[in-house]
């Protein structure tokens, strides 16, 4: 945080108020439904720090979509984020990983600027043994030529790039919200006393290199040969590269945009298109990375970049520092 604002309590809705002074158009609409996803977050926190006496544990008993065990505790967490947006007139759109379809709570007009995108509980994986998870999400502008008949999926398909708003929340030791809307990344912690997100970071910068990488080594032998070949380099002499990996993809980025490195999530022979969700992780989690100086491919092509095709596409995932990004590539494509 810079000397100007070390004695300050300025919390993040304060924040996005001064950041919108910069545009005198700003209408105020657009702090409002970022307020939705902060209250959101905040209740999620309050179940999570009480998940084992609250009976949120365990699964629900069924899979997503994406052929995941549903645990109560994403359940939740989506009925949550769905409703504290559903009341905000600006949101047009929610797309959740959690939900076969998108849900369509206003037609998109006027008044019903926004898609928000969202994993509403990622790393859900991990709630009962108590790791790090989180919230991550996207916003988009609904396009104002699409055709009526032709359903939400023009305003959702779009291109990373165009992307007004993304950030994450990770429950941890502290739950910390980092934001971005185009101007940097932002971070701000919970503080329970008054029940407000506090600024602690402004304008973080991700080291540009990093001896860190992330990984599920176990899937190492069916990815591609570059990165098994940039994997025993890292591990060997010339590298000499620390392995860090939590399981919980926003506690992982969280950790290699505040210490750098590099994360990565391959295709496998069992998932040769990747495994991550574009829309609602790898796309706002990119923005972020380069936001603070990073960079995030899926090998080939810039995940910004990327043409979205479907509502639950995967990817594969190469995100960090931008030094280390571009070594990865060197051997993949070597």
């Amino acid at each position: 945080m810079d000397e100007r604002r070390h004695n300050e309590l300025v919390t993040v809705g304060q924040h996005i108020q001064e950041a919108q002074k910069a545009h005198p158009t700003a209408s105020g609409e657009f702090s409002w439904l970022l307020s939705g996803i902060t209250l959101a977050t905040k209740i999620i926190q309050s179940y999570v720090n009480k998940a084992g006496i609250a009976n949120v544990l365990g699964s629900a008993q069924r899979t997503n979509v994406q052929g995941e065990d549903v645990q109560k505790l994403d359940e939740l967490a989506n009925q949550i984020i769905c409703r504290c947006l559903g009341y905000r007139e600006t949101v047009g759109i929610l797309v959740s990983e959690e939900d076969d379809e998108p849900r369509v709570v206003r037609e998109p007009g006027a008044k019903a600027k926004y898609v928000v995108l969202f994993d509403p509980l990622d790393g859900s994986s991990n709630i009962d043994v108590n790791v790090s998870i989180g919230t991550i999400f996207s916003i988009l502008r609904c396009l104002p030529d699409a055709k009526t008949c032709d359903g939400p999926l023009p305003h959702i398909l779009q291109k990373g790039v165009k992307q007004v708003a993304a950030g994450y929340v990770v429950y941890g030791s502290s739950t910390v919200l980092a934001y971005t809307t185009g101007s940097g990344v932002h971070m701000f912690t919970l503080d329970p006393s008054i029940g407000a997100f506090v600024l602690f970071r402004e304008h973080v910068r991700m080291p540009a290199a990093g001896k860190m990488y992330s990984v599920n080594e176990a899937y190492s032998p069916s990815f591609p040969q570059g990165v098994q070949d940039y994997l025993t380099w890292a591990k060997g002499d010339g590298g000499g590269y620390s392995l860090r990996y939590i399981g919980s993809l926003v506690a992982d980025f969280h950790r290699t945009l505040l210490r750098g490195g590099v994360f990565l999530y391959p295709p496998t022979l069992k998932a040769p298109e990747g495994k991550l969700r574009l829309l609602y992780e790898a796309n706002p989690l990119a923005f972020l990375a380069e936001q603070a100086g990073g960079a995030a491919t899926d090998g080939r092509t810039r995940i910004l970049d990327k043409q979205p095709t479907s509502l639950h596409e995967r990817t594969p995932l190469i995100i960090g520092s931008k030094e280390e990004v571009d070594r990865v590539l060197s051997f993949w494509h070597a």
